[in-house]
């Protein structure tokens, strides 16, 4: 990618933005796609195995979320230092993101292996048992897989950081193959049901990182990392990584809190109710798969201009992308209206739980087109350029003024069952998209600095 930005080049082509986009596009959808699998195949045990799982994914989202904000923090290090044509700097922030990253993946492994049970009993109080003894077998083997989705994931910031997420596509590929595979031996031909699909995911997030881990010490990268085994942590350049990862990973954390919180409003619902927001989850992340690939190019684009000081490019780029993303979000809306029956029919559900999902899928479809860009994708702007305690701040208090707060209204004081939910949702949406964009046109972004 040319870096020029006193001749006034882009630094980014047409050419290079998508090859930068469309494979990102391609590892969202096949993430989603495996998530869909592994709750399409559970889904053949039983509700009460689908509850359970539900139930604990909300929990390793929230760790997988604590996981990408530290990794988003070493990606927008190592972009603006790639703006900036500091390779060798670029290649020590990427060996203290893996130190950093797989350190607390440990942590948080042994915290949930040790106290299983009290911290399901803490979340979701009295379930039922069947759905708690499935929680407690998939939460085990997820918990195991941490440290190798902290590797994975702090790989695949790297490539993207470099523009190249043809790397990270490709490893995501061979980790939902041998998912699907795992998944396909284990629950139809073991016959170990939740415990087959937690052995799969954590087999395929073993093998992925191994694998990335190897490709990105190849010295032909812009980025690399070498003699890993020579532990020796650069305090300076973590507080670097910090900086913008600590504030992105409280934003993170208390948002996946705050989902905990409204999971705890749908569990007094019922199983029919856990099992339709699960399916109606599962289906509605496929239609965001796009917008979220665009907003991964944003750290990057913007990070690199960022560091190249190119803050008129920045601008440029951002309106691009951002019209990226509507186009898409509108085309998957459109295409869920058409195709919603059939999507719901794939699932084994009860009429209950299908009859809710059919009610909550069109409003979703309509209220993403028109606000979620905002409130999503468009922030990964402002964290580029370093500007994430606006972020973290704004997330905070829209999750738990409006999401939390408005799940109380809709759900136990206007008794809208599990559409209360999804309401209060669209509320928080629309607060952090109002606030995001006024921090844009504000400009104060563009005064942040996360390298010296």
């Amino acid at each position: 990618m040319q870096n020029n930005a006193l001749t006034g080049e882009r630094l980014f082509t047409s050419r290079d933005l998508t090859r930068l986009i469309i494979p990102l596009i391609i590892e969202q959808f096949l993430a989603v796609t495996v998530g869909m699998a592994d709750t399409f195949m559970i889904a053949s045990v039983g509700e009460a195995a689908v509850s359970g799982v539900s139930l604990v994914d909300v929990i390793n989202n929230l760790i997988i979320q604590i996981l990408a904000a530290l990794s988003t923090g070493g990606a927008v290090i190592v972009s603006q230092f790639l703006g900036r044509r500091e390779s060798r700097n670029a290649c020590m922030a990427a060996k203290q993101l893996l130190y950093s990253t797989t350190v607390l993946a440990l942590l948080l492994a042994v915290a949930a292996l040790a106290a299983r049970r009290p911290i399901l009993r803490l979340l979701f109080g009295e379930i039922d048992a069947d759905v708690m003894e499935n929680a407690v077998t998939y939460l085990t083997f997820t918990a195991i897989s941490f440290p190798f989705l902290a590797i994975y994931n702090s790989c695949a910031a790297l490539f993207r950081s470099m523009g190249n997420s043809k790397v990270s596509m490709l490893s995501s590929l061979l980790m939902n193959v041998v998912n699907i595979g795992g998944n396909a031996l284990f629950i139809y031909g073991f016959r170990w049901g939740v415990a087959g699909a937690g052995a799969a995911t954590l087999a395929s997030r073993a093998l992925a990182a191994i694998i990335i881990l190897r490709l990105v010490g190849d010295h032909r990268n812009a980025v690399f990392v070498e003699h890993l085994q020579r532990i020796r942590f650069e305090w300076p350049m973590i507080k670097n990584i910090l900086r913008v990862g600590i504030p992105n990973g409280i934003e993170n954390g208390l948002f996946n809190i705050g989902k905990l919180i409204v999971q705890g409003f749908i569990t007094g619902l019922g199983t029919a109710a856990i099992a339709a927001n699960a399916i109606a989850g599962s289906i509605s992340g496929v239609l965001l798969v796009p917008g979220n690939a665009v907003a991964l190019a944003l750290i990057t684009v913007v990070g690199q201009c960022v560091g190249a000081g190119a803050y008129d490019q920045a601008r440029f780029y951002i309106k691009r992308l951002m019209l990226l993303v509507y186009a898409c979000v509108a085309f998957m809306s459109a295409a869920l209206m058409l195709l919603l029956e059939p999507l719901t029919g794939l699932f084994p559900l009860s009429d209950a739980a299908r009859g809710l999902v059919l009610e909550l899928l069109p409003t979703f479809a309509l209220v993403m087109a028109a606000i979620w860009p905002m409130a999503f994708p468009f922030p990964n702007v402002l964290r580029a350029a370093g500007d994430v305690r606006y972020t973290m701040v704004v997330s905070m208090i829209s999750m738990w003024s409006l999401r939390v707060g408005m799940c109380y209204v809709f759900v136990d004081l206007m008794h809208l069952g599990v559409s209360g939910v999804w309401y209060a949702m669209y509320c928080d949406w629309l607060g952090r998209s109002a606030c995001f964009f006024l921090r844009y046109l504000s400009g104060k972004w563009k005064n942040k600095r996360v390298i010296a």
